[in-house]
């Protein structure tokens, strides 16, 4: 009797579109030097992450992070907010930057409440939340948040987004961004 052998056909490890998204980010001032990381999940296996240290704008390896399984060396210091997320949503994309309008707007306030257009209609509120860079309360805040909306600014250290698509969270990593910038403009101009 002969059996059936399935060909099992992994995607490409996603190393171009990583480092497009990081141009963008670069490119806008939404992150500088080797800050910030990118990940893309992979089914229920894992997800792959950028390499701790490597820049955004020149993705030379990626690293796999297996769920339940060791983590590797190489990966991101954040890959701990990466596996909590993961593990609590529907999510398939992250990207965490340190933009400095939304990274200046966290420090001095709870909840970020655009005032233009776009903030308003694709993110009417985004929740502020503490924790260490790296640690395990930075995971627990930042998933729980992720959980009931697709952005979320940590208090003085950056944003986190998430979404179906490396490219949709980037939008919602730009759109905190231009949100708290114009807060700023608008109370530089318009003092309360």
């Amino acid at each position: 009797m002969r059996t059936e052998r399935k060909n099992v056909t992994h995607p490409s490890i996603p190393t171009r579109e990583f480092e497009r998204i990081g141009k963008r980010l670069f490119a806008e001032h939404l992150v500088g030097g080797n800050f910030g990381n990118i990940s893309l999940r992979k089914g229920d296996e894992g997800f792959f992450i950028k390499r701790t240290g490597e820049y955004l704008d020149d993705v030379q390896e990626l690293v796999f992070v297996p769920f339940g399984g060791p983590v590797p060396p190489l990966a991101s210091s954040e890959y701990r907010v990466h596996v909590a997320v993961y593990q609590s949503s529907a999510h398939q994309a992250i990207v965490h930057a340190h933009p400095q309008a939304a990274v200046a707007a966290s420090l001095v306030m709870d909840t970020i409440i655009p005032e233009d257009s776009e903030g308003k209609m694709f993110c009417p509120t985004i929740p502020v939340v503490g924790g260490a860079p790296g640690s395990q309360e930075i995971a627990d805040t930042v998933a729980s948040a992720l959980s009931k909306t697709k952005l979320v600014i940590v208090r003085g250290h950056g944003t986190f987004a998430a979404g179906k698509t490396l490219d949709e969270a980037y939008q919602f990593t730009s759109l905190a961004e231009h949100a708290c910038r114009v807060l700023a403009l608008q109370r530089a101009v318009f003092p309360l």
